[in-house]
């Protein structure tokens, strides 16, 4: 018996997903980014709070700076941006997908009352939606 197609972002959600706080440096996180593979990661507090977001676009030109200049690269709070495109984990897939076409981040901050439960990628999505179609 085939299973069940995903339809919500709980469905296909990462929920052990890589992270870091604002006092970060730049240097762990561009290795964190490689080591997991992800365009960009949320930033939360001690409790877990999603208060940012950092990607790879965001750090480029500072690491190139850190190791040309051979000196301390900056904090992520330094560089993060505060305003965060964040999905519920009870939202549709289609919904999320339609939401896609018109917002660009590859990496969506998955949140219930603020806190990070998880994150979902624009590949999850077209997963799910290839699996939705074939169920």
């Amino acid at each position: 018996m085939p299973s069940k197609a995903p339809t919500i972002v709980r469905d296909i959600m990462s929920r052990d997903c890589y992270r870091v706080t604002g006092n970060t440096s730049v240097t762990t996180l561009a290795e964190g980014l490689a080591l997991h593979r992800l365009p960009g990661v949320p930033v939360v507090d001690g409790h877990d709070h999603l208060i940012g977001f950092i990607s790879e676009q965001d750090v480029l030109g500072k690491v190139l700076e850190s190791a040309y200049l051979n000196d301390e690269p900056p904090l992520v709070r330094e560089l993060m941006r505060h305003e965060v495109l964040s999905v519920m984990p009870t939202k549709s897939i289609t919904d999320l997908a339609q939401e896609m076409l018109g917002a660009k981040p590859k990496v969506y901050p998955v949140t219930e009352q603020g806190r990070l439960v998880g994150i979902v990628t624009r590949r999850d999505v077209l997963s799910a939606l290839l699996r939705m179609r074939h169920a």
